[in-house]
């Protein structure tokens, strides 16, 4: 049945990794081509985006989901793909929510922004709710899931000590200081464990 499944969620894979990757490169050449900073800078605050890091996980998954063999990738495992979509609908979440309002991209950026934010996470969302057996998932790793999050919320707070640039407005520290940005911080950790139990649950009830 498991099989069965992934063949038939793979036209939602070839839409993903269609739609991810030229949302991914437009995105490196929008962000270098439109940089008022140095051509490296720019490449450095191109990867300090969670939502350019995730969808760059979503592209592995969605990659290595469509050239799948016999046996198991890590990026293709049940546990890697629950987590990979809970840090994307934590991408959707966040930005349309709170950060949307904030700028109007227009041409080509709207459509880079439009993929990056909604439609590749709900590509993603839809194949992980239809298609992956959600069965061996526990509760316990819902807490090394929050690692990557959180590793990535030390680094943009120690690269934004040293050049200034905070990729995200609630976590910009030179204006609101590190008490808020810190209770900031928490809401969002508190957002992803939340998912994270969710998607546990949903899992619980497929046994």
């Amino acid at each position: 049945m498991e099989q069965i499944n992934a063949k038939r969620g793979n036209w939602l894979v070839i839409a993903g990794v269609i739609g991810v990757w030229f949302a991914l490169v437009a995105q490196f050449y929008l962000t270098t081509q439109n940089a008022l900073v140095p051509v490296d800078e720019s490449v450095i605050r191109y990867f300090s985006f969670f939502t350019v890091l995730t969808n760059i996980i979503v592209a592995v998954c969605f990659t290595a989901l469509l050239f799948k063999k016999e046996g198991s990738s890590f990026f293709t495992k049940p546990g890697t793909l629950t987590a990979t979509a809970v840090y994307i609908s934590v991408v959707a979440i966040i930005y349309n929510l709170i950060l949307r309002f904030t700028w109007e991209p227009k041409g080509l950026q709207m459509v880079v922004d439009e993929l990056l934010h909604a439609i590749v996470p709900l590509i993603f969302v839809v194949y992980w709710l239809m298609y992956v057996p959600k069965n061996t998932l526990k509760w316990r790793d819902t807490f090394s899931w929050l690692i990557y999050p959180f590793i990535y919320l030390m680094f943009i707070l120690f690269r934004g000590s040293v050049s200034g640039f905070y990729p995200y407005p609630f976590v910009d520290v030179a204006k609101y200081g590190y008490e808020t940005v810190f209770v900031n911080c928490v809401y969002v950790m508190l957002v992803f464990l939340g998912l994270s139990f969710l998607s546990v649950w949903i899992g619980s009830k497929a046994r």
